[in-house]
């Protein structure tokens, strides 16, 4: 008896303010026209994804004091963007990245559920927290919260959206809720019954052992980053074993990587295409930036194209603010040093090999292969592309992969439902009123 190969999740992340996008493309167009929302979105849906989905910046980033040039461009509001996309597709999901720091959960409950309503069941969020006080001056509470504290919190606010969610029955009627936390204390009546999923779809994005656990207990899709195979496979592995804890089986929880390709019409074209990818995302302004990240130092006499500083980092310096740091400022200076010596590389040589993401390179036969292997080996249940261009990025795997997929039988050929928790497999939430 053959066994059917397991079923692939898709889904398309808009290439917004970051330094994977190509800018100096001339196919690059704005990225915060709705119309390029539309169209990336419209692309996905053809493609028959399972969703849609933004990121969220909540301040402009600096560095240096000054404001990091490609966030000049602007930083939409998510749930604004995919209201609109409600009304120009029909069955591809939304997902909104939405800060837990900086929310509230009984507002933030109600633009969810109200989108979920505008969608018909298509509306999904994507949890983060943040312990940044720099961002954090953008709002009144000042937003700093210790790591601990900021995944406590992101719980419980998961935890009484949906109660509050819940608080609805399915016949419609509505009923008090009283929620009162270590964190938040709320009482009242829900203003939007319960939508045509149950509730929205919940994302988790976050590697720490606290980030597993919070995924483990509460969410739905984990969207992950990892480089390699074996580096997937462990994290596949090790999230999916802590659900049984919570009365949870293994495909309640879709872990999809975020991840980019390149293609061509032969895999040693898509390869040369690849390279000059990232040499033009890392422009030698962008190498340096990334170099002070690390070193906490001003670097901007080093030659990009020159060999990497024999100083070492200063670990207690913030040159950058709003950006997500490297880690270990010694330790990754080490490793960049010793990369550098053994292959030879310059500044910015360096930081292409070290800051690149995973990525599936080839022909659209060989990307197809990649990514069902990917899936058949155990370390991922399905993607999230993000590509390289805005807004047509997304154009030739729909055209050129996504029927390769569909040709191997691990692919849908069209939806079959019509809500995002039909996509992904996932049953309505049981109500718990």
């Amino acid at each position: 008896m053959t066994t059917a190969p397991r079923q692939m999740h898709l889904a398309a992340h808009f290439p917004g303010v970051n330094s994977t996008t190509v800018w100096a493309d001339p196919r690059a167009g704005s990225q915060i026209d709705f119309a390029s929302f539309e169209h990336l979105a419209r692309t996905a849906e053809r493609g028959t994804f399972d969703f849609f989905f933004l990121a969220e910046g909540l301040r402009l980033r600096e560095h240096k004091g000054r404001i990091h040039d490609l966030d000049v461009v602007g930083r939409p509001e998510s749930l604004t963007v995919l209201s609109a996309l409600a009304a120009v597709t029909s069955r591809i999901g939304l997902a909104a990245t939405l800060n837990a720091t900086f929310n509230e959960p009984y507002e933030l409950a109600r633009r969810l559920a109200t989108l979920d309503h505008l969608s018909e069941g298509r509306a999904a969020w994507n949890v983060v927290t943040s312990p940044d006080a720099f961002t954090g001056e953008n709002f009144r509470r000042g937003g700093y919260l210790d790591r601990a504290d900021r995944y406590t919190r992101a719980a419980e606010f998961v935890a009484t959206a949906r109660e509050l969610w819940d608080s609805w029955t399915p016949a419609g009627t509505p009923r008090p809720f009283r929620h009162h936390g270590r964190h938040f204390a709320v009482e009242g009546e829900f203003t939007v019954p319960r939508s045509p999923q149950g509730r929205p779809v919940v994302i988790q994005a976050g590697d720490s052992p606290e980030g597993r656990e919070f995924a483990a207990s509460a969410a739905d899709i984990v969207f992950t980053r990892h480089a390699t195979l074996e580096e997937g496979r462990a994290f596949y592995t090790d999230v999916k074993s802590r659900l049984a804890k919570y009365g949870r089986t293994p495909d309640e929880l879709k872990i999809m990587p975020g991840v980019t390709f390149v293609l061509a019409d032969s895999d040693a074209a898509a390869h040369e295409k690849a390279a000059e990818i990232r040499r033009r995302q890392v422009s030698p302004q962008n190498a340096l930036l990334a170099l002070e990240q690390v070193w906490g130092r001003d670097l901007s006499s080093c030659d990009p194209d020159g060999p990497l500083p024999s100083i070492d980092p200063d670990p207690g310096a913030a040159l950058s603010q709003g950006r997500a740091g490297h880690g270990d400022p010694l330790a990754v200076a080490a490793r960049w040093r010793a990369l550098s010596e053994e292959k030879g590389l310059s500044i910015r040589q360096t930081v292409i090999e070290t800051t690149s993401r995973q990525s599936f390179i080839g022909s659209p036969r060989t990307v197809a292969d990649q990514l069902t292997g990917f899936v058949a080996a155990g370390a991922a249940d399905g993607f999230i592309l993000v590509p390289h261009l805005t807004p047509g990025g997304l154009d030739d795997f729909v055209d050129r992969v996504v029927p390769l997929l569909r040709e191997r039988g691990v692919f849908r050929t069209a939806y079959t439902g019509s809500t995002l928790r039909s996509h992904l497999g996932l049953a309505e939430p049981v109500w718990k009123g």
